[in-house]
């Protein structure tokens, strides 16, 4: 998806104009992949524009730094109120939030720590990741050749840059194929997720999601839908989830930040279900974007109003 150019973006402290907001071609983290990022929404409610979990994608964006071993130069709380200047300069209502730590210019080779660490927070407005048709009708899915990148391999838990040329590849393999996106099997052959999304199926009445153990990130999302479902008296476990099993599921969704709650509506030719959106992922999906609007009383501290 395009981007839409907003005014600012946050760097180091400073709202610096949309098109100045550049770095060295010899910036480390572009040769090397070594940063954290996150994405965060902004939702237009009825007592203005509100961020949807900020301080909760904050503290991920610092646990994934502490993870690889990077110290932000920002704490949450500045971090929290920067995103919030952000989208206040550029007068947005709704939009996504792209806050980015990296180490910039300055030294060159595997060890990053002659350069210096750099945060930049941008915003812009963007429609769902997969698409209002399919929000409402269900996207198109393959499993990828590609497999999730192992916690002995590289951290899965966090957010890190270099991680998402794997979900990449996953990415282009689906589209390359006719498919609107792809699922990542874990190396011992269970679902772990998609490419920047975490899944979730039912099986009889009961919802079903991979553990963090499979390889899935610990989705914001993925946490929101848990919580939901549980307040609203639907079964729910964690279990690993069979390519097999996933054919067979009564329904199946995604996940996101920007996917929001998409749901699935075919694995590699599979119908889920009857191919529709099926009737616990409906729910779910409306209560979601209820709450995110602000429209659910009960929820009220997941919404950190601009």
């Amino acid at each position: 998806m395009n981007l839409n150019p907003t005014r600012f973006i946050w760097m180091d402290g400073k709202l610096v104009p949309w098109g100045e907001a550049k770095v060295h071609v010899l910036t480390h983290t572009l040769h090397y992949g070594y940063g954290v990022f996150e994405g965060i929404r902004c939702y237009r409610t009825p007592r203005g524009a509100a961020v949807f979990r900020l301080r909760d994608h904050i503290l991920r964006l610092q646990r994934s730094a502490e993870t690889v071993g990077m110290k932000l130069p920002y704490s949450v709380e500045e971090l929290i109120e920067a995103t919030k200047q952000t989208i206040r300069a550029n007068g947005v209502e709704e939009c996504y939030i792209r806050p980015i730590a990296y180490y910039g210019y300055g030294a060159m080779g595997l060890n990053p720590r002659g350069s210096p660490l750099s945060v930049a927070i941008a915003v812009w407005p963007w429609g769902t990741y997969l698409g209002e048709e399919g929000l409402e009708h269900g996207v198109r899915v393959k499993i990828s050749p590609w497999r999730r990148v192992h916690s002995s391999i590289l951290p899965p838990t966090a957010k890190l840059v270099a991680n998402y040329a794997n979900s990449i590849l996953a990415k282009l393999d689906a589209l390359d194929s006719g498919y609107d996106e792809a699922i990542l099997l874990n190396l011992e052959g269970s679902v772990s997720e998609g490419p920047g999304e975490n899944i979730f199926i039912v099986e009889s009445g009961t919802l079903v999601t991979p553990p963090i153990s499979a390889g899935a990130l610990a989705g914001i999302t993925r946490d929101s839908i848990i919580r939901i479902a549980e307040d609203r008296g639907i079964p729910f476990k964690e279990d690993y989830i069979s390519k097999e099993k996933l054919y067979a599921a009564d329904e199946a969704f995604f996940t996101g930040t920007a996917a929001e709650v998409t749901p699935i509506r075919e694995v590699d030719g599979h119908p889920i279900g009857n191919g529709k959106k099926g009737k616990i992922t409906a729910e779910l999906q409306a209560m979601y974007f209820r709450i995110v609007r602000g429209e659910e009383r009960g929820y009220e501290e997941w919404l950190d109003y601009v």
